[in-house]
């Protein structure tokens, strides 16, 4: 047995590199969405027993809508390239063209087994360039094929070294052929197929037997003339121990998927659910389809489900021909193989091994698959139609008049193939091409119309997509999702009538629920979208809230472990502030989907709502505990903590907060927020970097503006304050908080009298009634010795005020000092006198809970991810609140374009030490006043 030789393997190797390297400017397309950009299995926050417990999607195992496609060790190899790419695609397609290569030099190595070296050498050429091959390497999610094809091989080679050269058994090699078979197992379930291979290598290579030897054996065992051969007996030893490892790994597998098949529509696999004899004539059909595809890789499609393959419905039917001639051909290499001892029989039935046995798990002849065809699938049978085109190149080129025309056929072969596998990538590229280039095979398969709807979606061509979605309910009229995808794409078109038309067409489709009787149909799960997607699109008024709720409870009626429509229907009693049913709904969810930290967010909004800051904040925790980076529980977790007043929780808020900005670099609001808790804390450096750095990302962000140049006035930084309101004035001309504050520094800092008057007119014409602008007005005309247009004003602003004890002393001082100057003669005038500032205190917060839920049911996406796209859980992050301090008040001011908060917040020790020491301070100044009336 010759080995590889490194010529051999930089061959391949370069062969691998020329056929896929425009593989990786490939993106992430058609179940490469599920399983790499959806699944959450793959980032660092996910633990990694997470993937030993959900499916290769990263669905839990337990839920109806996982595939049951348990493939950890491949999940695994995806962690691995988000830990160092993220969600890059190009190493991600780097890594399957490396393991692509690996694959071909292992089955050369395999080839060599039984096989010359020319000819083996021919095998593993043709299957490095074989068309087939592209779904499972330029596509991401056919590392599942490539793995488990890696360890297949690896573990029939092992195997084939348990027999020593005395003929006695070697239990090392068969030990770790077991171990392999496993983690081949754990890649993807065809893994487990390689014990059978073993089992043939064993019996008829191995061994030598032939099935008339074997028969004979059992014949004269029978009869009761001869005993077992000792042979015989250390054959059936090793095949023991593999079939109980196998059994093994089969009981451990049914146990994880819980003894439950996966759930498929009939638009997945329809012969499935078709009866006798259209189901076995149609998957008995689908295997000369599958050989075709081997023979003549031109017309590649990602999907063939749906109506791609019309079902073969009577024995009449001329596809029946095929399935007759593809029986016979297998018949009689099978006959030929298992009768005659020589090495072509033997490298046959090995062929042979390889093409039937990995081939079964998605042969729909035992069990039903989520798909009719799937190229990717013959991975590993490929390998042994490549075996049987070099046994037949072997057998051609020995005969002299032919050799010259077998290898020119043969470089043809391996050139076009080539030529078509490179073609075929471009192919990948993205869901446009791809799904554009399927519908050039078969325009009869309504989820390619869809996918392209998806595509075009995706780009915000609303107005393609929805062609080629009602293209899809024209192809496929029953198709629950096309219809919904149509309602979906006239959302998007902001037409609601006929938006709601498609949900009603779609909805229709579905079982009907018979009132009294038990509902038992099984619906997939993303197909019950319908009634959330409706659900959400009438509730957008007001008057049909009852209706969206009674959707909402149909769908649960049909599914009570429906998740979704318990999140949804949480969110639409929010909305009519039925807060103890919201919270019973979502601890329903709850119930469904303990470590959903979405969940345990939205639960924390409800108790916010109910006025229970304590339970909001532990809920917030426990979102936190699930998904550490959860960007909305850190910034509204954090903000409740602002908000408490307690400077015990300000550390963990400006640590939540610094988490936040780190996921969010982009939002100012987290900057401004961090700058408010350095206020808070009389961090008076930090505070002017973190509003800086708000207003840098945000230009006109009237709350940093705002607090920033109050940050500089209470600094006695007056003058530096004066250009940033000017900039917050620029934006918000009508910020009234901003004008009283300029008037003040520019009266008291820069005496300039003028502008301060301007500012307080400017803030009067907005709102005459406005007390403060009015009084600082007044003060305006004292300072300019109008004593008499003072005393006016200051009575006008006191009947807008009768209770205000400071404007009463005011006018009293003002009339005092006109009648002492009338009685001395002198000309009415007014001594120098002083602006009451602004008296205002930081207000509370304000939130904006508008919980936005996508309407998920997506039809149209990969074959294997079916149902495994139910529904985002998306929610708008609650807005942040401006923030003022200044004297004496408590009013509150939102942040741009929020709703005022109904949460009050109580005063600390601290908060009410500064307003004491700012009335002490306003008195003082008040007095002042006096004395230099008195004075003159």
């Amino acid at each position: 047995m010759a080995v590889v030789s490194w010529k051999e393997i930089v061959l391949l190797t370069g062969l691998v590199v020329g056929c896929y390297w425009n593989s990786l400017s490939c993106g992430f397309v058609f179940d490469d969405v599920s399983a790499i950009l959806d699944n959450k299995d793959l980032r660092p926050t996910t633990p990694l027993r997470n993937l030993f417990l959900n499916d290769f999607w990263g669905t839990p195992m337990a839920e109806e809508r996982s595939h049951k496609s348990y493939r950890p060790l491949t999940v695994l190899t995806f962690r691995l390239n988000y830990l160092f790419s993220e969600l890059s695609a190009a190493s991600y397609h780097l890594l399957n063209v490396v393991l692509h290569g690996v694959v071909c030099v292992l089955f050369l190595r395999v080839c060599r087994l039984f096989l010359d070296k020319t000819s083996s050498l021919v095998a593993a050429l043709l299957f490095t360039v074989h068309p087939i091959h592209t779904e499972a390497v330029t596509g991401v999610v056919g590392r599942a094929e490539l793995l488990s094809s890696i360890f297949l091989l690896a573990a029939f080679l092992a195997y084939t070294k348990s027999t020593s050269a005395d003929h006695s058994i070697v239990w090392a090699p068969i030990a770790l052929t077991v171990v392999l078979v496993a983690a081949a197992t754990l890649c993807k379930e065809q893994g487990i197929t390689v014990v059978g291979i073993c089992c043939v290598h064993e019996v008829f290579v191995a061994q030598g037997f032939t099935l008339p030897m074997l028969l004979n054996t059992l014949r004269q065992v029978l009869q009761g003339k001869d005993g077992f051969p000792y042979a015989v007996l250390q054959t059936l030893l090793k095949l023991i121990v593999l079939v109980i490892s196998t059994l093994l790994l089969v009981i451990v597998r049914v146990q994880v998927i819980q003894s439950q098949l996966p759930v498929f529509t009939r638009f997945d696999n329809p012969a499935a659910v078709s009866p006798t004899p259209t189901r076995q004539l149609t998957f008995n059909y689908l295997l000369p389809v599958n050989a075709w595809l081997l023979l003549n890789p031109s017309e590649l499609c990602c999907d063939w489900t749906m109506g791609t393959i019309p079902l073969v419905e009577s024995l009449v039917d001329p596809r029946n021909l095929a399935t007759l001639l593809f029986y016979t051909f297998l018949g009689l290499l099978a006959f030929h193989s298992l009768r005659y001892r020589h090495s072509s029989a033997r490298t046959v039935i090995m062929a042979l091994s390889l093409i039937v046995l990995p081939f079964i798990p998605a042969s729909n002849l035992f069990f039903p698959v989520g798909f009719v065809v799937a190229e990717r699938v013959l991975y590993v049978p490929s390998m042994g139609f490549c075996v049987l085109i070099a046994h037949g190149f072997k057998i051609v080129s020995h005969k002299g008049q032919l050799k010259k025309i077998s290898w020119l056929m043969i470089g043809v072969l391996l050139t076009t193939h080539a030529v078509k596998t490179f073609n075929r990538n471009w192919d990948w590229e993205s869901e446009y091409t791809l799904f554009t280039s399927a519908l050039k095979v078969n325009k009869n398969n309504a989820k390619l119309w869809n996918n392209v709807g998806h595509a075009l979606e995706n780009q915000h061509n609303y107005a393609r997509a929805l062609r080629y979605f009602l293209q899809a309910t024209r192809v496929q009229p029953d198709d629950i999702g096309a219809h919904m995808n149509v309602g979906r794409t006239y959302k998007n078109l902001n037409k609601s009538r006929e938006a709601e038309e498609a949900y009603l067409v779609a909805k229709s489709l579905m079982p009907q629920v018979i009132p009294g009787k038990k509902y038992a149909t099984r619906v997939a799960p993303n197909h019950l979208n319908v009634y959330i997607n409706l659900a959400n699109l009438i509730r957008a008024n007001d008057s049909r809230l009852e209706e969206a709720d009674q959707l909402y409870r149909q769908a649960i009626s049909m599914r009570p472990d429906f998740k979704q429509a318990y999140i949804s229907r949480g969110e639409l009693l929010l909305k009519m502030n039925k807060l103890t049913e919201a919270r019973d709904a979502y601890l329903r969810a709850l119930e469904l989907d303990h470590a959903n930290a979405d969940l345990w967010y939205n639960l924390a909004i409800v108790n916010i709502e109910m006025k229970d800051p304590s339970e909001a904040l532990k809920n917030f925790n426990h979102a936190l505990e699930l998904s550490p980076r959860h960007k909305l529980a850190l910034f509204n977790s954090a903000l409740l903590m602002q908000e408490s007043g307690d400077p015990k929780f300000w550390p963990e808020a400006n640590r939540r907060f610094l988490a936040y900005v780190e996921e969010e670099p982009d939002d100012a609001n987290g900057y401004f927020n961090l700058g408010m808790l350095a206020m808070d804390a009389n961090e008076n450096d930090a505070a002017e970097r973190w509003m800086r750095k708000a207003i840098s990302l945000q230009a006109g962000f009237r709350s940093a503006l705002f607090n920033l140049a109050l940050l500089y006035s209470q600094s006695k930084r007056e003058i530096d304050a004066l250009p940033v309101l000017d900039e917050l004035l620029r934006h918000h001309p009508e910020h009234i908080k901003g004008l009283i504050l300029k008037g003040d520094i520019l009266m008291n800092h820069k005496k300039d009298t003028r502008g301060a008057k301007t500012c307080f007119e400017r803030i009067l014409r907005m709102d005459p009634t406005n007390v403060q602008g009015k009084h600082n007005l007044c003060v305006v005309y004292f300072e300019e010795r109008d004593l008499p247009r003072a005393e006016r004003c200051l009575e006008e602003t006191l009947a807008l005020a009768p209770n205000e004890e400071y404007v009463r002393r005011h006018l009293s001082i003002v009339r005092s000092k006109m009648a002492a100057m009338s009685a001395a003669g002198q000309p009415i005038s007014a001594a120098e006198g002083a602006t009451a500032a602004a008296k205002e205190e930081r207000p509370g917060r304000v939130e904006e809970v508008a919980k936005e839920v996508g309407g998920g049911g997506e039809e149209g996406r990969g074959g294997e991810a079916a149902g495994n796209r139910a529904g985002n859980e998306k929610n708008v992050r609650k807005s942040s609140a401006e923030s003022l301090q200044g004297a004496d008040g408590d009013q509150a001011e939102s942040a741009d374009g929020s709703q005022p908060d109904r949460r009050t917040k109580g005063k600390s020790t601290k908060d009410i030490k500064d307003i004491e020491e700012k009335r002490a301070a306003a008195l003082k100044r008040l007095e002042e006043i006096e004395r230099i009336l008195s004075g003159d």
